[in-house]
């Protein structure tokens, strides 16, 4: 099976390239680096130019440095609506952080190999110069040296919706809405470059978690039997996959399956929760005052070098996956041909089962189907292409949906309903359908993580 290194999947502008190699590379100073970043900056380019998702690592040996700026409040008003002019970025929001919103100052328990569900030689480290280390021949200094190398987000910031002025409108977002009804965004281009956010949203520890590799998006609740769990990067795959691990315990996390592999924690799932991977567009329109996750995280020279994050390096990657050319190893025998690799899909969760529907190359349309016996319904768009799954039951009411000029409708009352499972018009109005939790990601990456996964058939 063919593979294809990261640096081969990460199309880079050449000066901006040597630039994001020198800040990257061990023991680099980013101070020696700023004025080569700001001439390369000043040559422009034909399109907008993001560095790879590893750039500006963290050296080994030390600690990442803790935001400039606290995490905002969920529960605080957006700032004033109107846009920043350009170049500035939108100020994020600023107020005082939960104390559970804190960079981790140290590195977490060492991992206890001796526990483990997958092989320790298919988890692979990327090493960022073309290479992978086996997790069962690494080293403590390689395990160390690689942690967090792709940064999570550990204080997260956000603007009010005008700060995603920078997106286009068929970028995708992972949308999410916490128990107040406040939505949030976080731009897919954002996610390709730190992969992980942790959060506490309406007394909610929400996991954000995006794999580039696997298309994977997914919100999960990271409290864990009472235990509350921070996600750091160990820059290791497993199938091609993210391995997240806990501060914690330092067990490794499988990301698609939001399932620990190595470690005390090996068997444990974190709970799936609701979530839409759909266009920017589309979210906007269904959450007019969503706020969307800042580009300005404290990471990076923002006024210097404008917006990191406006280019997206895997654009197309799924065709790559279609020819059957995986970043890294994928065990063929778990590969299901019935779609290809790259299609994306969603997956709907309740309980132990999983049931996934296919959404590229799919028409509006809207799916009625039973999930581990409960009644659900799936709505699929052609743009983006985005899915977002609903149960049927409304007020002891089991409803029967359809699409009329676009418009959800159920045949009971005639009531016309939106994306979000609201409905705006008829009898029904101010009703909200409770949402299904579900993953959305490539084909490939659900069959290899849920190996009971059902595909719907129409």
């Amino acid at each position: 099976m063919g593979t294809k290194t990261m640096d081969e999947v990460r199309p880079r502008h050449t000066l901006l390239s040597a630039v994001w190699d020198l800040l990257r590379s061990r023991g680099a100073y980013v101070v020696a680096a700023l004025p080569l970043l700001a001439l390369a900056c000043s040559q422009g380019t034909s399109e907008p130019t993001a560095p790879p998702p590893e750039f500006l690592p963290t050296p080994a040996g030390t600690d990442l440095p803790a935001a400039s700026q606290p995490a905002p409040d969920p529960t605080e008003p957006p700032n004033s609506p109107e846009a920043s002019a350009e170049p500035s970025p939108t100020p994020a929001i600023e107020v005082s952080p939960p104390p559970t919103l804190v960079t981790p100052s140290g590195p977490p328990p060492k991992l206890d190999v001796s526990i483990a569900s997958v092989p320790l030689e298919e988890v692979l480290f990327d090493t960022f110069d073309g290479g992978s280390i086996q997790l069962s021949k690494a080293s403590d200094r390689d395990i160390d040296g690689l942690r967090d190398r792709i940064r999570p987000i550990y204080e997260p910031r956000y603007d009010d919706v005008t700060g995603g002025d920078w997106l286009d409108d068929d970028d995708r977002v992972i949308g999410y809405v916490s128990g107040s009804g406040t939505a949030f965004a976080y731009p897919l281009k954002i996610l390709n470059s730190h992969e992980i956010v942790n959060d506490v949203i309406d007394g909610v520890y929400v996991l954000v978690t995006y794999c580039p590799l696997c298309g994977s998006g997914l919100v999960n609740d990271r409290m864990l039997d009472g235990q509350l769990l921070v996600f750091g990067n160990t820059s290791a795959l497993y199938q091609s996959d993210m391995v997240m691990f806990d501060h914690q315990t330092g067990s490794y996390w499988f990301q698609v399956a939001s399932e620990a592999v190595v470690g005390p924690l090996t068997g444990k799932r974190m709970k799936l929760l609701p979530s839409m991977t759909t266009t920017w567009a589309q979210w906007k329109e269904l959450h007019p005052e969503t706020r969307v996750l800042s580009i300005d995280l404290g990471f990076y020279p923002i006024s210097l070098i404008g917006n990191p994050y406006a280019r997206d390096p895997f654009a197309g990657y799924e065709q790559s996956l279609n020819r059957g050319r995986f970043a890294f190893r994928v065990s063929e025998e778990r590969l299901d041909p019935r779609l290809q690799s790259g299609d994306i899909v969603l997956a709907v969760e309740i309980g132990d089962s999983h049931k996934a529907y296919p959404l590229t190359d799919r028409p509006d349309e809207v799916l009625s189907d039973v999930v581990a016996g409960e009644e659900v319904v799936v709505v699929v768009r052609s743009e983006g292409p985005s899915g977002t799954a609903f149960f049927s039951e409304v007020d002891g009411q089991t409803l029967t949906f359809s699409l009329a000029d676009g418009l959800l409708r159920d045949a009971e009352t005639g009531s016309t309903w939106d994306d979000g499972g609201r409905a705006t018009s008829g009898p029904m109005a101010g009703e909200q359908l409770t949402p299904v939790p579900s993953r959305t990601a490539f084909w490939f990456a659900l069959t290899v993580s849920l190996p009971d996964l059902e595909l719907y058939v129409p």
